[in-house]
C-alpha cells in the first residue's frame, strides 16, 4: 500500500499558525469563557454557558473562513482534499471549533 503525503498539510499547519498568532485573544476569551462557565453557580450556568458557545461560534467562523478562502482558490477534486486536510488538522490543534466546519 502507498501512503501519499498530504500535499495540503504544511499549508494548513501554517494556516492554523496564523489564526493562533492573529487570535491571540479570541482564544485568550474561550478560555476565560470556559472557566466562567465551569465556575458558574447553577442559576448562572446557562448565560455562561451560551456566553462560551458565542465565543467557540466565533472561533468556528473564523477558521470556515480561512478554509472556504483557499477551497475556493482550488478546483472540486483538491478543494475536497483540502478541506479533509484542514478539518483533521484543526480537529487534532482546536477540538472545540470543530463542530459545524
Amino acid at each position: 500500500m502507498i501512503f501519499r503525503r498530504n500535499r495540503f498539510a504544511d499549508l494548513v499547519r501554517r494556516q492554523l499558525d496564523l489564526f493562533v498568532a492573529e487570535e491571540a485573544e479570541l482564544l485568550a476569551e474561550v478560555v476565560e469563557a470556559e472557566r466562567a462557565y465551569d465556575a458558574a453557580e447553577r442559576e448562572d450556568a446557562e448565560h455562561a454557558y451560551a456566553d462560551f458557545q458565542l465565543v467557540l461560534d466565533t472561533g468556528r467562523d473564523r477558521l470556515a473562513e480561512i478554509q472556504a478562502t483557499y477551497a475556493a482558490t482550488l478546483d472540486e477534486v483538491a478543494a475536497r482534499e483540502y478541506e479533509a486536510a484542514f478539518v483533521r488538522a484543526t480537529t487534532r490543534r482546536f477540538p472545540r471549533f470543530v463542530a459545524g466546519l
